[in-house]
């Protein structure tokens, strides 16, 4: 019945979505995604990487099976398209994979095996769905909010030393090479999380269940709630308020060379095209989901992660994406959400729920103080800029001690040394 509900309500989530892009003349997230049944898609990599999630519940014969078939689609679809000139690209066959094992699971299957199938096939298209959630989710942030709060953010910054401003210049400095590697992390981060997502989920075709909480679900929630919280607060990045990207709209074309002077901020108006995707980072805040998620796999993950995690957050301010504000922001919403989701999965213990509190406050107030507070964490930075920090190191530091207390570390079995034996009674 849960697994049902969660169905229904994103399947209205997405018509939902689907209305709304059209009532500005574009193709929603339900549209984007059947046309790729046909048509060349955007992001084969996703593609695959969520039919990959899918094949968890298969057998080792089953998923040889599914990938010869997805390939064998991909090379005719890949054929016809260069015969009649058509755009180029693959993930088709992924798609059709994931199709035909719902149908496969409808038709061919009964009882608990149906539902983990299912599962499976959801499992999937829930990643691939994500991703063109968000992007409908970033047109509508462009049309509906025709003003943003840059200024305010871009003020507020300076009690952290306006990092943005100084990692792009060290990111100038590196030259296309480290342009392109960072770019290259930037975008695949979704195909990162599918990684870490199949460690975690190794074992459900020999369990024949899914474990209680796993990588996808914190991401899922991370995507679902994240841009709501960008129609609250809308703030497009100082590449575009402060750098060339923004055109006729910046305020002063000076990133990342220079950074911007204090004044009073106000609302100011941009274009209808550039989504208003800053406050908070979900970059960051799936960066450090996947680090998390990380810890517990080989060690290879644990520095794949750890690489993952660095490499984004230079990216996100870099490239000039997100102010320093936007990353302690993205990193308190990650915490609060993780470990919300691991209190829901353990029926809401007081510490769990204690820890939601504090991180949903904490969140609060930094929203607030960037909103009515700018002009005095500017010039009091000595002040704001370490209470800033201490807010987020708060919520880092109780989240490492809630999960201590979830997931204590065993006790070493102390083995005594040799004992001298115990003397005999004198038998008279």
């Amino acid at each position: 019945m849960l697994w049902a509900a969660a169905g229904v309500a994103v399947l209205g989530f997405l018509i939902m979505l689907e209305v709304a892009a059209r009532r500005y003349g574009l193709p929603g997230p339900i549209t984007n995604q059947a046309r790729e049944v046909i048509f060349a898609p955007r992001s084969g990599p996703l593609l695959y990487a969520g039919m990959a999630l899918m094949m968890v519940v298969l057998t080792w014969r089953q998923r040889f099976v599914a990938v010869g078939a997805a390939i064998g689609i991909d090379v005719v679809f890949w054929l016809v398209r260069w015969a009649v000139g058509a755009e180029m690209n693959f993930g088709n066959g992924a798609l059709w994979v994931i199709l035909g094992h719902a149908v496969i699971a409808v038709t061919r299957r009964t009882g608990p095996e149906r539902v983990l199938l299912l599962k499976g096939v959801g499992l999937g298209l829930l990643l691939v769905a994500g991703h063109k959630t968000g992007d409908t989710w970033l047109l509508i942030t462009s049309k509906t909010r025709p003003d943003v709060l840059d200024q305010y953010v871009a003020t507020a910054d300076h009690a952290l030393g306006n990092p943005s401003w100084l990692v792009g210049q060290l990111v100038t400095a590196t030259g296309p090479v480290g342009a392109h590697l960072l770019n290259g992390v930037y975008g695949q981060l979704p195909l990162a999380a599918a990684v870490i997502a199949l460690y975690q989920l190794r074992n459900v075709a020999v369990e024949r269940r899914f474990p209680g909480h796993h990588l996808v679900r914190t991401f899922l929630v991370i995507g679902l709630i994240g841009p709501g919280i960008y129609m609250l607060f809308p703030v497009v990045g100082p590449v575009f308020a402060y750098g060339a990207d923004g055109g006729q709209w910046v305020v002063a074309n000076v990133w990342p060379h220079t950074p911007p002077p204090i004044h009073p901020p106000r609302w100011m108006p941009f274009d209808e095209i550039t989504p208003r995707n800053c406050m908070p980072s979900l970059h960051t805040a799936w960066a450090i989901t996947l680090f998390i998620h990380s810890r517990k796999g080989p060690r290879v993950l644990q520095w794949a992660g750890t690489f993952w995690l660095v490499a984004t957050l230079t990216a996100t301010l870099g490239f000039g994406f997100h102010y320093g504000a936007d990353l302690v922001a993205g990193a308190v919403f990650a915490l609060t959400i993780e470990a919300a989701m691991r209190a829901f999965d353990r029926g809401w213990d007081w510490p769990g729920l204690r820890f939601a509190l504090h991180g949903t406050t904490v969140f609060a107030l930094l929203l607030v103080s960037y909103r009515y507070l700018p002009t005095e964490m500017a010039r009091h930075a000595w002040v704001f800029g370490p209470l800033l920090l201490l807010s987020m190191a708060s919520v880092i530091h109780g989240y490492v001690r809630l999960t201590r207390l979830w997931d204590p570390e065993a006790t070493p079995t102390q083995h005594p040394g040799p004992q001298p034996a115990k003397p005999q009674p004198d038998l008279v």
